[in-house]
């Protein structure tokens, strides 16, 4: 073979060794890239365990609950006849939530726990629905950091752990906002139906969950999606609507038993400013920020966002001509607020113009590490208050010891407003051997919450035979009803008796009175 001939041999096994595959590697995932099955599993699980955890720390509460627990535990164990004849005068916009909590208490008599475990389950579905939605968008790390923001939020905390409606309503809202993002990001003929449902039933457990619409109708405005899209979302959301309204329109006539909301204080227009304001700078910081290989990265700020802050702006809004809002009412928010906070801290974490945090694995795990550890510490003096039965407005087992302390066999009972009855309604053996005066008919034989009480001067008459009454009393701080059942009560105690002791609890007062130089120990 010539000189010539072996140079052509050599140039073509080069060529072909230039162009032979080598081993066959993975693309590089970016920081925001989208998850695979594991990194969604994860972002559902984690927040799911975390909450929990954080639920059943304390859920005994030094074994007391508050009023409007102790509400849902009487009601709860009425018969199926009895709860429906309640809903007719009262509480009709809790219907379903009492209905639910009845078959609980019938298949496990578990007290506290049987009361409370329902809102630690629901908060914890609605922290893994949280982190899913955000995984989706923003990527696996978004999705781990959204759904513990959610756990760790304190008032998710404070109702995680509340034996009434808001975190069932708040679980259903999490769950159609993620079939939602899975409508607007993929196939979604099949999912309206679901998103439907989970809607209408957290709107019957709570009407103001029809709130959750205005956010979810401003993503739907704002994103690349057709019209068809669009139009299916409209259709879903007014079967919602119908579905809602004739509860809405029910419940109005009880519109007096939420007499009692007034305007937010100015701690609580603090608050609600603080979230906004927060909401609002990472909104911001996601604007300018990019997650590669997420295409629908920015329908979580078109989301998260009036989601965290539409619903609350209606209540207010509706309180300029009556006061409606509570915050509970809408728990929901927490949701929008939660995927805000932990995108926008996946997207500083991801920015590569900015040198902090380091750009090496390592200095990414300790700033990530760094940041969940000082939201944890930073929340932990809240976290360990709502654990105490100081984090509630009243403590009914305290109330219960203060009137055992001042009574005696014989005495007197009345309750000041007349509502306040509840207190007892679950500590009964605390107030075995008082006469309550007021009562006419209980509140299981009269269809009411509280019962129903005597007539203005029947009160006073059975007042007057009394020789020493415990009075159980809001704090001083509270205005007192002008109806003339209270009005007699005070009237009578101030000019026919003498006060002897006063005990201020958490929540309440428990006054002892006694006719003039009967202050002493019962005969």
């Amino acid at each position: 073979m010539d000189a010539a001939a072996e140079e052509t041999i050599d140039v073509r096994e080069q060529s072909l060794t230039e162009v032979r595959p080598g081993p066959a590697r993975l693309p590089r995932q970016e920081p925001g890239a989208a998850a695979g099955g594991r990194g969604r599993l994860a972002s559902f699980l984690v927040p799911l365990l975390v909450s929990t955890a954080l639920g059943l720390w304390g859920i005994s509460r030094h074994g007391t609950m508050w009023r409007d627990e102790s509400v849902t535990y009487q009601v709860a164990h009425r018969s199926v006849f009895d709860l429906v004849g309640l809903l007719d005068s009262a509480d009709a916009v809790h219907g379903l939530y009492y209905l639910l909590m009845h078959a609980l208490f019938g298949v496990w008599e578990g007290g506290l726990l049987t009361l409370r475990i329902p809102s630690v389950l629901a908060t914890a579905v609605s922290a893994g629905c949280v982190g899913l939605v955000a995984c989706r968008l923003a990527g696996v790390r978004a999705g781990l950091l959204s759904g513990v923001v959610f756990c760790v939020l304190p008032e998710v905390q404070m109702y995680a752990q509340e034996g009434r409606s808001y975190a069932l309503v708040c679980a259903f809202v999490a769950f159609a906002t993620y079939v939602l993002v899975r409508a607007l990001t993929g196939a979604s003929r099949p999912l309206w139906a679901v998103y439907g449902a989970a809607l209408l039933l957290a709107c019957w457990l709570h009407e103001f969950a029809v709130l959750a619409l205005l956010g979810h109708g401003a993503a739907v405005a704002h994103a690349s999606v057709s019209r068809a899209v669009r139009r299916a979302w409209t259709a879903a959301a007014a079967v919602v609507v119908a579905g809602v309204a004739p509860l809405a329109v029910f419940s109005m006539g009880q519109s007096a038993q939420v007499s009692w909301i007034g305007s937010p204080k100015p701690g609580e227009w603090l608050g609600i400013a603080a979230v906004a304001v927060l909401a609002l700078l990472c909104a911001r910081r996601l604007s300018k920020y990019r997650a590669p290989g997420l295409p629908h990265g920015p329908l979580l700020r078109r989301l998260a966002l009036p989601l965290a802050l539409a619903p609350t702006a209606a209540l207010l809004l509706t309180s300029l001509h009556e006061p409606v809002y509570v915050d509970r009412y809408v728990l929901y928010v927490n949701v929008g607020l939660a995927l805000l906070v932990g995108a926008a801290a996946d997207a500083v974490l991801a920015d590569t113009r900015t040198s902090f945090p380091p750009r090496t694995g390592v200095g990414r795990r300790v700033a990530l590490s760094t940041l969940i550890g000082g939201l944890v510490l930073a929340l932990l003096p809240v976290t360990l208050q709502m654990r105490t039965p100081d984090s509630r407005k009243d403590d009914l087992a305290a109330i219960a010891e203060a009137v055992e302390r001042v009574s005696g066999r014989g005495d007197g009972l009345v309750f000041t407003p007349a509502r306040r009855r509840e207190w007892k309604l679950s500590y009964a053996e605390s107030y075995g051997g008082l006469a309550d005066l007021a009562l006419k008919r209980s509140p299981e034989t009269s269809g009411t919450l509280q019962g129903e009480e005597h007539s203005a001067p029947e009160i006073r008459r059975r007042m007057l035979s009394a020789t020493r009454i415990v009075v159980l009393s809001d704090p001083p701080d509270q205005p007192e009803d002008a109806v003339g059942q209270e009005l007699t009560k005070r009237e009578v105690l101030r000019h026919h008796f003498e006060q002897c002791a006063r005990t201020r609890v958490k929540g309440a007062q428990v006054t002892l009175y006694a006719r003039p130089g009967a202050c002493g120990p019962p005969s």
